[in-house]
């Protein structure tokens, strides 16, 4: 029976401690995680009411790109006439 107490006073004055340790360990680093994902989360809501606008703003590059084109388009048929009329 004493060996049983011996037992009951090693787990508690040496093996508890270790775990609660322990635990503290796991526990710390998942509750900061915890607060980073739930950040994600609040400005990721914030961010797609900004992804509203997006169709709009893509048909206006998509005619700017399309000006820029045509404009180089010009510029090189120019610049090969030139070239040509040069003999290079």
């Amino acid at each position: 029976m004493i060996l049983w107490w011996i037992g009951n006073i090693i787990l508690l004055f040496a093996v508890l401690p270790i775990v609660a340790v322990l635990m503290n360990r796991i526990v710390t680093p998942v509750d900061r995680i915890r607060k980073t994902v739930d950040d994600i989360l609040y400005n990721g809501v914030i961010l797609t009411g900004e992804l509203d606008n997006v169709p709009a703003l893509l048909a206006e590059t998509d005619g700017t790109v399309n000006e820029v084109a045509i404009g180089a388009t010009r510029y090189v048929k120019r610049v090969g006439a030139l070239l040509a009329t040069l003999g290079v």
